[in-house]
């Protein structure tokens, strides 16, 4: 049988030279690997998803340039938006039986979802919909709209109040939230995405090392800000997107105290990097539909010197540790506020003073599915934190050490980000994790 290009592209990235620092497709490429990729998902995962969490008929409904977070995950790769308004339909008959995918529209939405309305037959398109809920008569309507997750909340008022209008008081009894279906299609990644995204975290990896090297820092000349944007446009020249701007911060020896909420928002501007700087950066790239988020350091050498001073190197060890005592805590079941207090609890015993505020990551940077602390919540997130981690879901794991240095006479923070994925078997970093701080000059051996 003739191999899809999916698998034909991965086959030749990871077995042959053939492709350069940077293995991006041509625009066309990509559209058939999305489009693959999502009709695996609809025929294949979607179906199990709706049977896990006990719905039959899921209905999402936007509007264009205004559309469900869901939808656009949806959509075929050359529908950059809905169209007027869509509706889609998913319909789980029972049994042995294919899931039904309708869209209520004049016209197929793709490959996959079958156009059923008609204007000819029925001017109105909300009284289309509702005779597609009677003839297949649901026991649930699962509709988008959610507490918790914005991502899970993308029914607006205004369709929401057009479609109760014109729906049966025997439909309406139906209706309940879809917010758990919706994060398990959000969180979930098929076998060809897991396959997939090892390869763009080793990309925007690839991008972070161009940037930490001599090739773009000149010490006493460069600035953070510079970097930035070199990072910017490098993601641009490649044809990718970044879904949030690129940071890069120092701590150095001298009297400020570094605060790691600068790297959120009050991070100083065009700071020059100079010889014994500790510098970090935040970076995240989106690839294929989906997305990275990665936190690395690297140090600048001063003259005579050709390692990275121990201190920094011991510091580093207790950022690596944390990440160890938060990955050693994810099995199915265990929610994210279990999995960040069980944590910090060891951290504190060890004696790692520890902020941990890891998220799921996927088709959104910060994703749906258990979130895992965040910078002002150490001590649980009511809600998110509170849903349980499912196999076959992706991670980044972000976090800080603060350590007191001595010999800075200050407290350093080692802030890491690495993008992982969880299965049955356990939780794996898609292409490893920093270990080493990276040195400026340096070698590109220290990700392993």
């Amino acid at each position: 049988m003739r191999k899809s290009l999916f698998y034909l592209f991965l086959t030749l990235f990871f077995s042959t030279k053939l492709y350069a620092q940077y293995p991006i497709l041509p625009e066309r490429e990509r559209a058939r690997v999305i489009d693959e990729i999502l009709e695996d998902r609809l025929t294949n995962l979607l179906p199990q998803l709706m049977r896990r969490e006990g719905v039959d008929m899921w209905v999402i409904i936007s509007r264009e340039y205004n559309e469900d977070p869901v939808m656009k995950t949806m959509l075929p790769s050359t529908w950059l938006s809905a169209r007027r308004r869509t509706i889609m339909v998913f319909f789980d008959a029972g049994g042995d039986k294919p899931l039904e995918k309708l869209a209520i529209a004049r016209y197929d939405v793709g490959n996959l979802l079958k156009g059923e309305w008609d204007i000819n037959v029925q001017p109105n398109q909300w009284l289309a919909l509702g005779k597609v809920i009677e003839e297949r008569n649901p026991k649930k309507i699962a509709l988008n709209f959610s507490k918790d997750y914005g991502h899970a909340d993308g029914l607006t008022y205004t369709e929401q109040k057009e479609l109760m209008a014109n729906l049966s008081e025997k439909q309406k009894a139906k209706i309940v939230s879809a917010d758990r279906l919706a994060v398990a299609w959000l969180e979930t990644r098929s076998e060809k995405e897991a396959a997939l995204y090892p390869l763009i975290c080793r990309i925007s990896h690839e991008i972070i090392q161009e940037a930490f090297s001599e090739k773009v820092i000149h010490p006493g000349i460069t600035t953070t800000d510079d970097v930035v944007w070199w990072m910017r446009q490098k993601v641009t020249d490649l044809g990718l997107e970044t879904w949030f701007h690129p940071t890069v911060d120092i701590q150095r020896h001298d009297p400020t105290n570094f605060d790691h909420l600068r790297t959120f928002s009050k991070r100083p501007d065009k700071q020059v990097i100079i010889p014994g700087d500790l510098i970090h950066c935040d970076f995240g790239i989106t690839y294929l539909r989906l997305n990275t988020d990665q936190q690395q350091h690297a140090y600048i050498l001063r003259p005579g010197e050709s390692e990275v001073p121990e201190f920094i190197k011991k510091a580093f060890a207790q950022g690596n540790r944390l990440q160890d005592l938060l990955t050693e805590r994810f099995k199915a079941g265990v929610t994210g506020n279990q999995m960040l207090l069980g944590a910090l609890e060891q951290a504190k015993k060890e004696g790692i003073t520890a902020s941990i505020y890891s998220h799921p990551i996927g088709v959104h940077g910060h994703a749906a599915g258990p979130t895992i602390g965040m910078w002002d919540q150490q001590k649980g997130v009511p809600g998110p934190g509170d849903y349980p981690l499912f196999p076959n879901t992706g991670y980044s794991i972000e976090l800080n050490a603060a350590v007191e240095i001595a010999e800075w006479k200050k407290i350093i923070r080692i802030m890491l980000e690495e993008d992982g994925y969880y299965t049955v078997d356990g939780f794996r970093y898609l292409d490893g994790r920093q270990t080493e701080v990276f040195t400026i000059p340096r070698k590109l051996t220290n990700v392993k």
